[in-house]
């Protein structure tokens, strides 16, 4: 049992409060008005599938194109089990565990609204799951985008049948679902009418994603702003260009935001103080708050979208009890997701490009820093080969960055016939985010490097806090060494140092 619990109702969640989730992975728990709803969609659902002789979709009829199928009451149970298993063939890599740990969370808020239809007991073993750090096996390959995210979403809930793989946290292990549910002593759930559709639609993979990009992004932004001071800082570069007034003639709300968190982090610095011989600075540093601030705003737009179905029912049928309603509709469709998620894919991409090209000119032997950053250039490479490690992720993430919401192959028949491919956009931006931190880590090797050579001079009282424990896990490079070592830790190191003003 864990020592906090968070109790989630239908009122909207807030990013604190997946903040804090995140942070602190409480024991999750639903108000009694959440249950008290679940229950009568459920009741409402078992009445309509048993007494009602119109075709339901899902509920009495078959999927997709199958949909004018009629199904006979005493088989409602096997087509939802059947549904399950053939729609689980999902390929390719096993999904992060903690990204399906958020999948879990997200199908637990969709079905929380009770207007899905699913009973209460299939509800508390998706909490017991995520609770207990149960955690399904599920692949990155499968999702359209749309009908719901349905291959990735069937393995996440194979294990509610008693098939398919789990990941066992506590005990960092894999075992088949069925061992797992006879050691805990639980038999496998039967599906009743429509929970199995209700379970696998929805946008939880693609969403799962991108919460998880949400948290991430939000850190690497900040990262690529201090980083970049400190960058400046060890160039000698000019602070004129984040003067407010700059930005008060031109006020994109990224741009003032990133240009005060410029002149916020060099404040004291001592190299500031030294005279500058320049008229300008290269983009690079000059278009910082233009740049890093474009990309602040595509992030806040896609916060916006993403919280907005974070606190979403996904699935179809939409089940409305109090007004006597099954209503069959696109909710869903991965659109807006998949729009956003390539909107971000280019934003991260280019947070990585302008860094690339401040770690080129840190090693480009201007402004009494040696060449390569290396002591005895020429024995020595020094941080050579780095910029084309950094070089050639800017170019990967270009590569990636093709709009996937623009394409659609029609699929079921031609009843299905509009896509969003926001699944794989999803996969694609988180691939892309990580070659960003990346990036970062190799731009803060460089900057740390560089900040050696200035010594004793101190750069800003901001940085110098936030860097004080990475100068104590990157030594200065005197001689050649294998640098894949100190850049993986580096990364590791910004995965978990945050930036606090």
């Amino acid at each position: 049992m864990k020592s906090t619990s968070f109790l989630m109702g239908t009122n909207p969640l807030t990013w604190e409060e997946i903040q804090e989730i995140e942070t602190h992975s409480p024991e999750l728990q639903l108000t009694p008005e959440c249950w008290s709803k679940i229950q009568a969609a459920h009741d409402y659902i078992k009445i309509k599938s048993t007494q009602s002789d119109a075709p339901l979709y899902g509920i009495n009829t078959g999927f997709g194109a199958l949909h004018s199928v009629k199904i006979s009451t005493e088989d409602l149970s096997q087509l939802q089990i059947n549904l399950i298993l053939s729609h689980a063939c999902g390929a390719g890599s096993e999904v992060p565990v903690k990204i399906v740990r958020w999948m879990l969370f997200l199908k637990i808020r969709s079905l929380a609204y009770g207007n899905s239809g699913v009973k209460p007991e299939t509800v508390q073993r998706l909490l017991d799951m995520y609770n207990s750090g149960i955690i399904p096996v599920v692949y990155t390959q499968g999702s359209l985008g749309a009908s719901g995210d349905l291959a990735p979403l069937a393995h996440l809930c194979l294990p509610l049948i008693g098939k398919g793989e789990v990941f066992i946290i506590n005990e960092n292990r894999k075992c088949s679902s069925a061992e797992w549910l006879q050691t805990v002593g639980l038999s496998p759930i039967i599906p009743g009418a429509k929970e199995g559709l209700a379970l696998l639609n929805g946008t939880q993979f693609m969403l799962a994603y991108a919460l998880q990009l949400a948290l991430q992004s939000k850190q690497l932004i900040q990262q690529a702003d201090i980083l970049g001071a400190l960058s400046l800082d060890v160039f000698w570069g000019k602070a004129e260009p984040f003067h407010p007034l700059i930005h008060q003639v031109r006020p994109h709300t990224g741009q003032k935001f990133t240009a005060n968190n410029i002149l916020k982090f060099l404040a004291e610095s001592e190299l500031q103080n030294l005279p500058k011989k320049q008229t300008q600075d290269p983009y690079s540093f000059r278009c910082i708050p233009q740049v890093h601030g474009a990309s602040q705003d595509t992030f806040n737009y896609y916060s916006s979208i993403i919280l907005t179905e974070i606190n979403s029912v996904t699935d179809n049928p939409n089940v409305f009890p109090a007004e006597d309603l099954i209503l069959s509709g696109g909710n869903f469709h991965g659109q807006p997701l998949a729009l956003v998620l390539d909107f971000l894919a280019i934003a991260l991409a280019e947070i990585g490009s302008i860094s690339e090209r401040r770690i080129y000119l840190l090693l480009s032997g201007q402004r009494e820093l040696p060449l390569f950053l290396t002591p005895s250039p020429g024995l020595n490479s020094g941080l050579m080969i780095a910029q084309y490690l950094a070089a050639a992720l800017v170019s990967k993430n270009k590569q990636a960055c093709m709009p996937m919401s623009v394409d659609s192959i029609p699929s079921s028949n031609g009843q299905e016939d509009h896509v969003s491919m926001g699944a794989n956009g999803a996969v694609r931006t988180y691939e892309i985010a990580e070659n960003v931190n990346t990036i970062l880590a190799i731009e803060l090797m460089h900057g740390l490097q560089a900040l050696y050579f200035r010594r004793p001079l101190k750069t800003g009282k901001i940085i110098e806090n936030w860097i004080s424990s990475a100068l104590g896990i990157f030594p200065f490079i005197q001689e050649d060494r294998i640098i894949s070592e100190d850049i993986k830790r580096l990364s590791e190191w910004l995965r978990l140092s945050p930036v606090r003003n």
